[in-house]
């Protein structure tokens, strides 16, 4: 017997108890008080470090979608390394260690440099510490700090308080040495203004810049200038008129910004043969590190490389001769796909792809459906067809129209999806199949702040629906109930494709972290 399973991602549908601001609380929708009252629903995270995101940050589609698809959470670069330092795997890393034993050997130096700030966008001060622990343990003598102040991501003049704090560090710790100090304007450009990428590197490899004897004193007078953090000019710290190190052959360089685009230009100095755009003398003999992946096939070690999903749902869903269908609007076309199969372009072997184009309008808000009427026709068409024994959707309306900020709109979109899950649940229900309806972050349930009134354009930090729909689940609840199901929060997003497994009666690999939740939806 066809039994068809249905995975359909609500994109930007939180829980949120509150009216005011609340697209979903303030439309009428039939269809959600059905599944609200009659079907299994849990609340799961979907923002934060259960995402794999920094602690309080709301979610998004690509990491949602991801999660989803991979069955396990993925951590993204801060909260990796910061809880490796923790579980102290940090200080067993092989890229760390050899590096650091690279100085030991050579009797050369080890120089830490990357954005120092108030701030964790690029990189963070906690990083920077773990990496001089480190160093106090292997009994790295040369240790060597070039600081790039912040400015843009915190505060104009703050950089006086992180040097303090990294001074403080390295008299409690008894390792390292401020080298050179210089604004990100030089070090961390983006748009090929190659000069500024020069400026620093000179600082770093011949020591050019303004000889200075304290970093604190330095920034007080650039301060005085009107010169603030992210213009700091390249000070090189200088002993008898000469500066206390250069960067120079054989030595260990750990570039430890963890975002990838500010560190390129100034790493392709560093590294690339016959590389033209900065003024270099030679290319030199380094061990360059950084703490993630640039760029591919930049020639560097790197201390955490992206993790590759393997044994994925769309993979092992393949390896077990499943039929799969990957159907939603261009705009979250890719998040079905390339997304959900963690960051796989090619389709596995059995899986089919429709793609429904998106309006064509300037904002959403002119056109709040979307194309949501169009994918539940052809996801209809397709169930009856019995070919497809999973099936992953999206629907684009309450994430895309939320971030309009226009919450009338909001509400026309989150109706047109219960129009069109009023349409698609009975079919399913009809050919036996198995429904799970979430969500991969919130947005149109809070688009005002609640304390100011404000509107509200992003994500949200909410957690997000999980209903579970079939012929057989169906039984009546109570309003305590429900808002015991919507606050009391009983999973993950990486919980959902164990949950999936489990209906296929599939083992689930072992990569994947997940738990099934059929006990709670049951």
């Amino acid at each position: 017997m066809y039994k068809p399973i249905i995975l359909i991602v609500l994109d930007g549908w939180g829980i949120n108890p509150n009216v005011e601001g609340n697209a979903i609380r303030k439309a009428t929708l039939p269809t959600i008080d059905k599944l609200n009252k009659n079907y299994p629903l849990v609340a799961l995270q979907a923002s934060g470090i259960s995402a794999g995101i920094p602690w309080g940050e709301p979610g998004n589609s690509e990491v949602g979608h991801t999660i989803l698809g991979s069955g396990k959470i993925i951590y993204q670069n801060l909260p990796r390394i910061t809880l490796s330092i923790q579980d102290r795997s940090f200080f067993a890393n092989e890229v760390l260690f050899e590096g650091m034993q690279n100085v030991v050997k050579n009797k050369s130096s080890l120089h830490l440099m990357g954005l120092l700030s108030e701030g964790s966008i690029h990189s963070s001060k906690e990083h920077l510490f773990a990496l001089m622990e480190m160093a106090k343990d292997q009994k790295v003598e040369n240790v060597y700090i070039h600081i790039f102040t912040d400015g843009r991501d915190s505060p104009p003049t703050s950089g006086i308080k992180v040097v303090s704090e990294l001074q403080d560090k390295i008299r409690m710790m008894g390792v390292g040495k401020i080298a050179t100090i210089c604004g990100r304007n030089w070090a961390m450009d983006r748009n090929n203004n190659w000069d500024r990428t020069e400026k620093a590197y000179l600082m770093l490899t011949e020591g050019i810049g303004e000889q200075i004897s304290n970093p604190i004193d330095y920034l007080n007078k650039s301060y005085e200038k009107n010169v603030t953090d992210e213009y700091i000019n390249p000070g090189v710290v200088s002993e008898n008129g000469k500066p206390i190190t250069t960067i120079q052959d054989n030595d260990t360089v750990i570039f430890f910004n963890f975002r990838e685009d500010r560190a390129r230009q100034l790493t392709k100095a560093f590294v690339i043969p016959e590389f033209k755009k900065v003024k270099r003398k030679k290319l030199l003999k380094l061990n360059f590190i950084t703490m993630t992946e640039y760029e591919k096939d930049l020639p560097v070690k790197v201390v955490f490389p992206p993790e590759k999903t393997v044994n994925g749902l769309g993979e092992v869903l393949s390896n077990h001769g499943k039929k799969q269908l990957r159907i939603a609007e261009t705009e979250k076309y890719a998040h079905v796909t390339y997304f959900f199969n963690g960051g796989r372009e090619e389709p596995w072997p059995g899986e089919d792809r429709i793609l429904v184009p998106s309006p064509s309008v300037a904002k959403y808000d002119m056109e709040p459906e979307m194309s949501a009427a169009k994918i539940t026709q052809r996801t209809i068409e397709q169930i009856e067809l019995s070919k497809y024994d999973f099936i992953l959707m999206n629907y684009a309306n309450a994430d895309m129209v939320g971030h309009t900020g226009n919450l009338e709109a909001a509400i026309k979109a989150v109706t047109a999806i219960d129009k069109s899950l009023s349409l698609l649940i009975p079919v399913v229900l009809k050919n036996n199949g198995y429904l799970l309806i979430t969500a991969d972050h919130g947005n149109a349930e809070e688009m005002t702040d609640p304390y100011t009134g404000q509107v509200i354009t992003e994500h949200s930090i909410n957690p997000v629906p999980l209903w579970f729909v079939t012929k057989d689940n169906h039984r009546e609840k109570s309003e305590t109930k429900i808002e015991e199901s919507q606050k009391n929060i009983s999973g993950l997003l990486s919980d959902v494709a164990p949950t999936i497994l489990e209906l296929f009666h599939i083992e689930k690999p072992a990569e994947m972290n997940g738990e099934s939740l059929l006990k709670e939806l049951s």
